[in-house]
């Protein structure tokens, strides 16, 4: 069985509500659902969440109820242990345990193509006995090994050294290799890289790197740039 898990909390310090404020029609959690509805690998859908609010609204639109105790919902509550809760709640209250893979939909990311979600889905289940998990990325414009942190009104170098090159931070970037950033749009992974690796993610990640349009919501500006291309 592959389950979908979309953490849906109602805290946000940076828009308030922001999970469920309306995005092309709907609110913004809600995308995800759908999407996961169009999946034609995904069997089960699961919204994780410390609200009774967005409980209805994800049962209304379709989506089975996680119910995530305050402790591991504030801003500071990570991934690793909404997952292992939403595993235990899973096996415990709900008796599922054949799970294959978990498909993580982050709700802040609400544009994204059915073909995409297939494709990354497909990929894994090819690739899953090599691998603990998925994740998209994209290409970084930036280069970390020519960035520093400030102390003391001081420049420190955040690498000294990268290979044999000393001084990497007064390199030309050609010198470095491609940069990728994990996106956030999907991430999939087995139960047993949660149960038994303490871990989102394993040390054997595949890497999908995504070339389309790329948008995770945590500003007004975000918002703005979403719905322009929604627009389009």
């Amino acid at each position: 069985m592959i389950i979908c898990i979309i953490p849906a909390r109602k805290g946000s310090k940076s828009i308030p509500d922001k999970n469920i404020r309306e995005f092309n029609g709907y609110p913004l959690f809600v995308h995800s659902i759908h999407q996961a509805q169009s999946s034609s690998f995904i069997h089960r859908i699961f919204v994780s969440t410390d609200s009774m609010e967005y409980g209805e609204i994800a049962k209304q639109y379709g989506a089975e109820v996680i119910h995530r105790p305050d402790n591991i919902s504030d801003d500071l509550s990570t991934d690793y242990s909404v997952f292992q809760h939403s595993i235990q709640y899973l096996n415990k209250e709900l008796n599922i345990e054949n799970i294959e893979c978990i498909v993580h939909l982050r709700p802040t990311y609400p544009i994204r193509s059915t073909e995409l979600l297939n494709n990354t889905i497909q990929t894994f289940i090819q690739n899953k006995d090599n691998y603990d998990s998925l994740r998209t990325v994209i290409l970084s414009e930036e280069c970390p090994f020519k960035m520093y942190s400030i102390h003391n009104n001081i420049l420190y170098p955040l690498f000294h050294t990268f290979g044999f090159i000393n001084e990497p931070f007064n390199q030309p970037r050609q010198v470095f290799p491609s940069i990728y950033i994990h996106n956030g749009c999907i991430d999939i992974l087995k139960p047993e890289t949660i149960i038994n690796k303490k871990s989102m993610s394993g040390s054997k990640i595949y890497p999908y790197v995504m070339d389309e349009f790329n948008i995770d919501i945590d500003t007004e500006d975000d918002f703005k740039r979403a719905e322009s291309r929604i627009i389009k």
